[in-house]
């Protein structure tokens, strides 16, 4: 069985071959370790092999690990679904969230930011296979949302975020990922300065990378399987 060192360096490994594979610049590629289920401990131990950037999906748990954890100065990013209920300590616990899917929501965001914090930095979630009960903006009404987030004070439009549907071939993976670069790169043409592509999991990571991520969200591969 790996040792988590042994499992981030793998990792680690696989985004600097993937960006040496697809020409991507040297250390473009974020690696996010998706915390959700995983205790302080496991956190905490790579936080002490270096890794400072976890995303979580459900607030209570992560408020409990940022305070047991707040000595190690980490940089924690809301990757889950987002209830209206619970915008005020996303807004103010975090530095980033990738699940921004209505305009209600970044507008609880946007009044609930203190002012003397830096902005939050956002991504929208895209629905990108417009599936049913799945969160995320579908395609047709993404540039309405982005230019309502994008208009916010106190919020950073940084750029997409999906979740496709599980795919087993790269080349079906990677028109997936493609469909979201082509609408942020439509959408920078228009005006907008989005640099983020929040995209890739243990299972498509390379299939991302391949399609422009700059964020991946790693769970499975540094954690192992959760029991």
């Amino acid at each position: 069985m790996q040792t988590l060192a042994e499992r981030l360096s793998r990792v680690r490994g696989a985004i600097r071959a993937a960006e040496q594979k697809y020409a991507r610049a040297p250390g473009s590629v974020q690696l996010l370790a998706a915390s959700k289920a995983q205790p302080a401990a496991a956190i905490r131990a790579l936080a002490e092999l270096g890794m400072r950037a976890f995303g979580e999906n459900y607030l209570k748990e992560a408020l409990e690990k940022q305070d047991a954890l707040s000595k190690y100065g980490l940089e924690w990013h809301f990757i889950g679904h987002i209830q209206s209920n619970k915008t005020r300590d996303i807004a103010s616990r975090f530095a980033w969230v990738h699940s921004v899917d209505r305009a209600k929501i970044a507008q609880r965001l946007a009044a609930q930011r203190s002012p003397e914090a830096p902005p939050l930095n956002v991504c929208i979630e895209v629905n990108i296979d417009c599936q049913p009960n799945k969160s995320g903006v579908y395609p047709d009404d993404l540039d309405a949302l982005a230019a309502d987030v994008a208009a916010l004070e106190g919020l950073r439009l940084r750029g997409l975020m999906a979740i496709p549907m599980p795919r087993a071939d790269v080349s079906e993976q990677r028109r997936a990922f493609a469909q979201l670069r082509l609408a942020r790169d439509r959408l920078n043409e228009s005006g907008f300065r989005m640099d983020t592509l929040s995209i890739g999991m243990s299972a498509d990571l390379e299939s991302a990378i391949a399609e422009g991520a700059t964020i991946v969200r790693i769970g499975t591969a540094l954690f192992g399987l959760r029991a």
